[in-house]
């Protein structure tokens, strides 16, 4: 028998990318969120996840087929998400490489923050099997392809400045994935003002020409 699974978000194109909503996980996912968040993909259990969720474990097997598959489930959720809201982001840069910069390391950095739980999994992929390894491992290579391609645009026409455009890029999407390893909701910085510094760093980094005015698309609230 298939296994159905059950991911209970949706992503449109309609939605404002600085926006997060609410995740609505089964409690499935929500029971293995939470396993894997406090003991990591070894040492959390299906066993322990049933449990969390008031199933049997043949039951959580109708849903899902192995610990691995619910990983993959949560793991394709954030991935989805995060492509959706860099894609809407550098779209909504235009033409202009310098606005699609800013825009994608903020929507980057809002994934990272607002989604924190889901995006600290990438700590653990070294633990899934080959073809899961290399399905999410090509799926984030994409996204980092797309920063390179705008770093280079920038530097070609000079609004940016970098030794090495493809190295500065790969920098910059690791200081960015590192985000979910210590950043934590309720602290003292909110998604939106770790993203503004981020987005600082990001143009210094990149030696933004400030003659280019590398500001952002215009946020609802005017603000930027």
């Amino acid at each position: 028998m298939a296994r159905r699974v059950e991911t209970n978000v949706e992503v449109g194109s309609d939605q404002d990318w600085r926006r997060c909503q609410p995740l609505e996980l089964s409690p499935i996912l929500t029971a293995a969120l939470d396993a894997f968040d406090e003991k990591g993909f070894h040492g959390a259990t299906v066993r322990d996840i049933a449990k969390r969720v008031g199933q049997t474990v043949p039951a959580l097997y109708y849903h899902h087929e192995n610990k691995e598959a619910m990983f993959v489930a949560l793991q394709d959720l954030g991935t989805n998400e995060l492509t959706w809201r860099v894609r809407t982001a550098v779209k909504a840069g235009g033409d202009r490489p310098d606005r699609q910069f800013v825009n994608f390391i903020e929507a980057i950095v809002l994934q990272f923050a607002y989604r924190n739980r889901i995006s600290a999994l990438d700590t653990e992929i070294r633990h899934l099997s080959p073809p899961s390894y290399r399905r999410h491992t090509a799926r984030r290579k994409k996204i980092e392809a797309q920063l390179e391609g705008i770093v280079e645009a920038g530097t070609r026409d000079g609004s940016f400045r970098p030794t090495d455009p493809h190295e500065t890029a790969r920098a910059l999407l690791g200081m960015c994935i590192a985000i979910p390893r210590w950043y934590h909701p309720g602290g003292p910085l909110t998604p939106q003002r770790l993203a503004d510094r981020y987005v600082d760093i990001a143009l210094m980094t990149v030696g933004a020409n400030a003659s280019k005015s590398a500001s952002a698309s215009p946020r609802p609230d005017g603000g930027r």
